[in-house]
């Protein structure tokens, strides 16, 4: 089975100042994946100052899958990466920033290289789909439930999208 690779990004706004809405998205706890309306279990351990390794279990359509990440903050960018070390999307890489807003909102800027193994090679429209597909999944992960879990703990109320 080939590798492939593509890259997406997105932006979300989140209901709190750029460093409560960091210290906020990087506390990283073993109830995470209930906030993002998913069945799972997350181990966090760290491994230096700065450097997280998580171990996530989720139950998906096909069954469990574990996934090994390593997390590295960089507070003072108000930045961090996640990389995967161990799972289907082994490799893989995704860098977060947080960029002010004002007093009370802040950005989530995030750019994603998602590696994942396919049948075969897709066309250049497939991967298009792909990543779009992707993007979306993610994208809509932040918005419905942890900009909203966010606000909740923060005690800030989302910020509603103009239609």
């Amino acid at each position: 089975m080939p590798l492939v690779a593509f890259d997406y990004r997105f932006r979300v706004t989140l209901p709190a100042a750029a460093p409560a809405a960091y210290r906020w998205c990087v506390d990283y706890r073993p109830d995470d994946w209930e906030r993002m309306g998913h069945v799972g279990r997350r181990k966090v351990a760290q491994l230096a100052p700065g450097t997280i390794l998580l171990t996530d279990t989720v139950r998906t359509e096909k069954g469990s899958v574990t996934k090994k990440r390593l997390v590295r903050l960089r507070p003072r960018d108000l930045a961090w990466t996640n990389t995967h070390i161990a799972g289907p999307t082994l490799h893989s890489q995704f860098l977060y920033r947080i960029l002010p807003r004002g007093a009370h909102r802040s950005v989530l800027e995030f750019t994603g290289l998602q590696i994942e193994r396919a049948a075969r090679a897709p066309s250049a429209a497939a991967l298009a789909r792909r990543a779009r597909e992707v993007c979306r999944e993610d994208a809509t992960l932040w918005r419905r439930h942890l900009v909203r879990a966010m606000a909740k703990d923060l005690g800030r109320r989302p910020r509603r999208r103009a239609k």
